[in-house]
């Protein structure tokens, strides 16, 4: 799917604010580990791994972003 639902629902809304509390924590603990490992192979590896749950983040954010109560009046209207 290239773009989230019209409307997002409660359900909906609250399902996308726990995954993105647990991408950010994802990214959180990946910078952490990232800096405390010695090896700087296994620190890129971990830091790329941090950088794809900051992406997962922001897209999750977009979906967030939508205008959704102008879009579920105009859906009520429809109705």
């Amino acid at each position: 799917m290239t773009h989230g639902p019209q409307v997002i629902t409660t359900k909906d809304y609250l399902y996308l604010k726990d995954q993105l509390s647990w991408e950010l924590l994802a990214m959180k603990k990946c910078s952490h580990f990232a800096k405390e490992c010695s090896d700087p192979e296994i620190a890129a590896a971990i830091d790329r791994v941090g950088q794809m749950h900051l992406r997962h983040y922001e897209m999750l954010l977009k979906h967030l972003k939508n205008d959704n109560d102008a879009e579920m009046k105009r859906v009520q209207q429809l109705q």
